[in-house]
């Protein structure tokens, strides 16, 4: 692979089309598009915090998190994510490193993912959570017998 810079455009070119080459050519060319972009607007990825008692304060370097545990989960931030919080409820991740941010993201949500039956936890903005019915809705429909 070589790059090429030009007049405010890079040029990605391989040199030969065998599979391999081309899959990388194409994996490059689109790392090289992403550092772009996250240089010039930055990525960014928002998080709610649904759930009674549930909420997340920045404190210095870390989030912490109630999320309904015996203790509060404090999560590091790592160097170059900027985390933003609206009232305890909505966490803004962002940063110029777009796997960073999708990372950290991921790795929050992952400490308590939403639930099926009320919904609790935290999830993406954009995420659709599908309800589930309890056992006491379910019993209700059936007679067994």
């Amino acid at each position: 692979m070589s790059v090429e810079f030009g007049d405010k455009v890079m040029n990605v070119k391989r040199s030969n089309d065998e599979r391999q080459t081309r899959a990388l050519h194409g994996l490059y060319r689109s790392l090289l598009a992403n550092m772009v972009h996250g240089a010039a607007n930055g990525y960014q990825k928002i998080l709610d915090v649904v759930g009674v008692g549930y909420k997340a304060e920045a404190k210095g370097k870390n989030v912490e998190l109630s999320l309904g545990f015996s203790h509060p989960v404090i999560f590091p931030i790592p160097e170059g994510i900027k985390v933003a919080i609206d009232k305890g409820a909505r966490i803004t991740i962002s940063g110029a490193d777009k796997q960073l941010v999708g990372e950290v993201a991921s790795r929050i949500r992952k400490i308590r993912p939403p639930e099926p039956y009320k919904g609790k936890g935290v999830r993406y903005s954009d995420e659709i959570v599908k309800k589930k019915v309890g056992k006491a809705a379910a019993a209700v429909g059936g007679g067994g017998k």
